[in-house]
């Protein structure tokens, strides 16, 4: 896309907070229940990894795949909530049990965790607008939880990939009743229409997941695509500059922060044993720290 880098550079936000995170690289920790492992992992290395157990389920609407699971730490305080969406190309070939292990880690970190199962491509009512309309359904459900664990004054919208794109775009319309304060996207597809016209496996099934492509429905695309919307104000895109399915371009947006990191690719940012797991933690952490502290200073 020339043109996309030196358009957006000037407008992306810089944060000594952020670029403090960067430096953790080198001073990783490892989940205790995860082996720690080199950069840019494969997918088959995501998949092998046992999960823990979420300790509920709650659906949030009447379709089987309407339903998001809640992990919780061992700590009975009131933690913060990170609403995750997990990624697969839209596609439901991919569903929410590959990223257990990573929202497992999440929950031994210390966060609650409400992951979102949703219909993907190839799910009945699944696709364009009906998997984004989901993950609205979903935030809302979470916006009623009654958990004296879940301390819904600090939540972080956290996604991976597609699950990256539908949180970026979730982050601009939340629902009313849910405050949302930081949304976060790993390795996430920022211009769906630059993406559509991509010829990897994930870039060649974004015209399923839209039903068809940007030339023929391009009102659909405006819509369903974050460039084109107003960020969050505390957005934050982290990317790995060996990612192969979606690639730096995507990792520019505007308003938005990007936290690079060096010889990371796709997957590394879903396996709690990646070297880049302590710096999206810490990313989290901070990002709601900050959050908290504007919110008690306007008081």
């Amino acid at each position: 896309m020339p043109g996309l880098t030196k358009r957006y550079t000037t407008a992306i936000r810089t944060s000594a907070l952020l670029t403090a995170a960067t430096t953790l690289l080198a001073c990783t920790a490892t989940p205790p229940r995860y082996e720690a492992t080199s950069p840019d992992v494969p997918y088959p290395a995501v998949a092998q990894l046992e999960p823990g157990t979420p300790v509920q389920v709650v659906s949030y609407g009447p379709d089987a795949l309407q339903y998001a699971e809640l992990w919780l730490p061992e700590q009975a305080d009131a933690v913060p909530v990170v609403a995750f969406i997990h990624g697969g190309c839209w596609l439901n070939a991919y569903d929410i049990a590959h990223t257990r292990p990573f929202t497992t880690a999440l929950a031994d970190a210390g966060f609650a965790v409400w992951s979102i199962e949703y219909r993907r491509t190839g799910d009945a009512g699944g696709g364009w607008p009906g998997s984004y309309e989901d993950i609205q359904a979903a935030l809302a459900m979470l916006a009623k939880q009654q958990n004296p664990q879940l301390d819904l004054s600090r939540v972080a919208l956290l996604g991976h990939s597609a699950g990256g794109h539908l949180a970026l775009l979730a982050g601009t319309n939340a629902p009313a009743q849910l405050d949302v304060d930081a949304v976060i996207g790993l390795a996430a597809i920022t211009d769906l229409p630059a993406y559509a016209r991509g010829d990897n496996s994930c870039e060649s099934v974004t015209a399923a997941f839209m039903g068809g492509l940007p030339d023929a429905i391009p009102a659909l695309y405006q819509q369903a695509n974050p460039a084109a919307q107003q960020a969050h104000p505390q957005t934050i895109l982290i990317h790995g500059r060996a990612d192969k399915i979606v690639s730096a371009e995507q990792a520019q947006l505007e308003g938005a922060t990007t936290v690079w990191v060096e010889d990371a690719g796709h997957f590394d940012m879903i396996h709690p044993g990646a070297p880049v797991w302590q710096q999206i933690v810490d990313v989290l952490e901070k990002s709601l720290q900050e959050e908290a502290a504007k919110k008690e200073a306007d008081k």
